[in-house]
């Protein structure tokens, strides 16, 4: 009798908590105790079904009858994804996956897993040829929020993401990696961070490429006062620390404020960090200027977190949005005259983006200040007409993508 794959244990768990109770992929890891390697591992496999999950069911409808229960339905794809998408053995995946199902008590349905992972095999990847998996893999809702941009989008959402590092000044990038022309440094995927040479000496944190660009566009400067909302985890704050600026970080989550507090020592860099609502704590006095990246849907975060489309619904955002307006408002109350602001969400959504700015400009205080092209340069297809910033997965599919994101800056008048 196959013994059972602890790394298949552990992805059927990351799928029950994503799919069944709509909870995140990385609170589902964090319940669980097992060897690195294998919370590893059973991530991948299960961000891969995620990934997929809409060409995963389509291959296995054909040879289902009726919905089969929950948990059986989510073996079945853990199966068919190691055998269409991982290269695992045929026998493997399919004495796994009957082996995972006896330990959960679903031992009627045994003879089904069986038959059906063995009619996958046996069609292998030719199974995939005559499917639409990016319209497949990606919820109705997004796809048509998306426009014209939906298919490259969906397309890089089924690779796994590269690691992306921005470097502490002075730190050079090494051999094996790819120094990027936004300036940061890339690593393959599955690159261990804290494998790294310089890793304990805090020369570098990760930071997606797209994810960097917002703090270098707000051009901290040495002596200025600059206030960084929602600044957990903490990537942002250490580049306007890095700059010399007196950076003031706040964030409400006690949790991610400790993690925030944690990378600035391991960086060796300083930010007044201030346990707060982001909307409602006050500078003692004006300020030069505030990054505020926003609360927000997380969409533009699928290729490196492939459960938040089962986590948001479209009807999350008019709550997100409120927020959104709530926070701009706030931040305009903090600044002096003059002064800056980068609005930044990590979000795909229309929504949460221009329309947002638009808003913001409908009433009084605000001015926009647009990107120039030249600030923009290093990555100028991500330059909107109107000056923002929007940066989509769909970019650089050479290079490995990147995560999608709007910016803007506004002056206070």
């Amino acid at each position: 009798m196959a013994q059972t794959d602890p790394t298949r244990s552990m992805a059927l768990h990351l799928l029950q908590a994503v799919l069944d109770q709509h909870r995140p992929l990385e609170t589902g890891l964090d319940e669980v105790g097992a060897a690195p390697r294998d919370r590893a591992a059973g991530h991948r496999l299960a961000a891969a079904v995620l990934r997929r999950l809409g060409t995963l069911d389509a291959v296995l409808e054909p040879w289902l009858r009726r919905a089969p229960p929950p948990d059986v339905h989510h073996i079945l794809r853990l199966g068919a994804a190691g055998l269409l998408l991982l290269d695992t053995p045929a026998h493997a995946a399919v004495a796994t996956s009957v082996a995972l199902a006896r330990e959960r008590g679903l031992t009627p349905f045994t003879g089904l897993i069986n038959a059906v992972l063995r009619r996958v095999a046996a069609a292998g990847a030719a199974a995939l040829d005559t499917l639409d998996s990016p319209r497949l893999d990606t919820p109705a809702w997004l796809w048509t929020s998306w426009g014209s941009d939906a298919r490259a989008i969906a397309t890089a959402h089924q690779r796994e993401a590269t690691l992306d590092l921005t470097l502490k000044p002075g730190v050079a990038a090494w051999d094996g990696a790819e120094l990027l022309p936004t300036g940061s440094l890339r690593l393959p995927p599955g690159t261990r961070v804290t494998a790294l040479a310089g890793y304990d000496d805090g020369q570098f944190w990760v930071q997606d490429a797209a994810a960097a660009l917002p703090a270098r566009l707000l051009d901290a400067r040495e002596g200025e006062t600059i206030v960084d909302l929602c600044a957990a985890p903490g990537g942002k704050t250490a580049q306007l620390a890095a700059s010399g600026a007196a950076v003031i970080a706040v964030e409400r989550d006690p949790a991610r404020l400790a993690r925030l507090r944690e990378n600035l020592a391991r960086l060796r860099l300083e930010a007044s960090c201030i346990a707060a609502d982001a909307g409602d704590w006050h500078a003692d006095r004006p300020v030069d200027a505030v990054l505020l990246d926003a609360p927000c849907s997380a969409t533009g975060t699928i290729r490196r977190h492939p459960d938040v489309p089962y986590l948001k619904r479209s009807r999350d955002l008019p709550f997100l949005t409120a927020q959104q307006d709530r926070l701009l408002a706030h931040a305009q109350s903090m600044l002096a005259p003059g002064g800056r602001l980068i609005y930044a969400v990590c979000s795909l959504q229309p929504e949460e983006g221009a329309d947002r700015i638009a808003a913001a400009l409908e009433g009084r205080g605000w001015r926009l200040d647009p990107f120039t092209a030249a600030e923009l340069s290093m990555l100028p297809q991500a330059r909107t007409a109107q000056g923002y910033l929007r940066t989509h997965p769909g970019l650089w599919p050479e290079r490995g993508s990147m995560d999608g994101f709007f910016a803007a800056r506004l002056r206070r008048v």
